[in-house]
């Protein structure tokens, strides 16, 4: 979060939230005033004072017999203690892990429960980048990493969201292919949208739209995203944007838990800036956040790396938003956001990287390629399950 407070960024329906204790707040609040029905997937799931936080809530919802159904990644959440879960079962919590590493039913590294969704009673959604673990709630002497995430309070995408949610949890067939959608104001130029990516199931959707409108850019691109490693197709579509005179501004990691993938998004900034892209390191805390606002009105927001491991392999959902109030406003947060950034250019690039670190820049990239096209195309099964 910056230092100045967070002003509230919202539309009818819909609400900008920061990582930090103004999502955990919403969270828990969320748990408490349940009534009937909560989904939670997520791919990180810490048991550290957050996520006993969280716990503690779930469990006064499951008090008043309230349906929990809790599922969390097999990777992203491999610490989270089996005790923990056998006794949220004991009293009526349901929990599941998605794709075990340890598993004989999957040998599909890459597919993971990326996204992170929570609905309560089919009435409140809470979607976006955020994980529960303390990095994302951050302390008294440790800010949080910085994320998105969006409270949605309509009943038609709740409703379909825990629709989805129950089918993932329970293991249903069915693929629901009919996109999910509400309109604002019954107007068809403020709405959301629901994008789901699961390259193995055939969705695609997050992607898509990144790519319909960046084509279609005509003013302004403002893109922030934590691990930034595009392929050929979307790096293709940024140059013609930026040739067509779109003003295209990137806002990545300074810092990073994942270092190599930093380095190999450096090997990139060359050539980004040869297309007249302007970039911006984010150094105060982890940059974790998958966001972007294009033309000032259409703005995503979720699970959605710019990278092959999002596109193809994990489970992924972004929130699309068609309104100019909520575009414009988080574009000045953004603004705020850049202003406290290090601006990369090629007389930085000269200073600050030598013949050596250029060289690990391009070993870095191509490194993760190779790791990329591994964990994400090796046989992903050795029976007919989908989950």
């Amino acid at each position: 979060m910056l230092e100045s407070n967070n002003s509230i960024i919202s539309a009818q329906n819909i609400t900008l939230v920061h990582s930090g204790e103004d999502y955990f707040a919403r969270l828990e609040q969320m748990i408490l005033e349940s009534e009937l029905e909560i989904h939670i997937q997520t791919y990180i799931f810490e048991y550290d004072a957050t996520g006993k936080k969280i716990i503690a809530a779930l469990k006064k919802a499951a008090a008043k017999n309230v349906k929990i159904n809790i599922l969390i990644d097999g990777f992203g959440s491999l610490n989270f203690p089996k005790e923990v879960i056998h006794n949220l079962s004991k009293i009526g919590i349901n929990f599941r892990i998605f794709s075990p590493l340890f598993s004989a039913n999957s040998l599909y590294i890459g597919r993971r429960l990326h996204h992170k969704v929570i609905v309560s009673d089919a009435k409140k959604v809470l979607i976006g980048g955020i994980n529960i673990a303390d990095k994302y709630h951050g302390n008294p002497k440790e800010k949080p990493w910085l994320d998105y995430a969006v409270e949605i309070t309509d009943e038609t995408i709740a409703k379909s969201l825990q629709e989805l949610c129950r089918d993932m949890y329970f293991k249903n067939r069915i693929i629901r292919r009919k996109k999910i959608k509400s309109f604002i104001e019954n107007s068809q130029e403020n709405c959301v949208t629901i994008l789901q990516n699961d390259w193995l199931k055939r969705k695609n959707e997050v992607f898509k739209s990144y790519i319909n409108k960046i084509s279609t850019a005509e003013k302004e691109i403002v893109i922030v995203n934590s691990y930034f490693l595009p392929g050929k197709k979307l790096i293709k579509t940024l140059k013609i944007a930026a040739q067509n005179n779109v003003n295209i501004k990137l806002i990545l990691s300074g810092i990073s838990d994942v270092p190599m993938a930093r380095r190999a998004s450096c090997h990139l900034y060359s050539k980004l800036l040869r297309y007249n892209i302007e970039l911006y390191e984010w150094k105060k805390t982890i940059l974790h956040g998958k966001t972007a606002v294009i033309d000032g009105n259409w703005t995503t927001i979720g699970s959605f790396n710019l990278n092959n491991l999002s596109s193809f392999a994990s489970i992924e959902m972004n929130v699309a938003i068609e309104s100019d109030r909520f575009a414009k406003e988080y574009l000045v947060h953004l603004s705020e956001i850049i202003n406290q950034c290090e601006r990369i250019t090629a007389e930085t690039i000269d200073t600050k990287h030598n013949w050596t670190s250029k060289f690990t820049n391009w070993a870095s990239y191509w490194l993760s390629r190779i790791i990329e096209i591994i964990i994400t195309f090796i046989p992903h099964k050795r029976f007919r399950k989908f989950y």
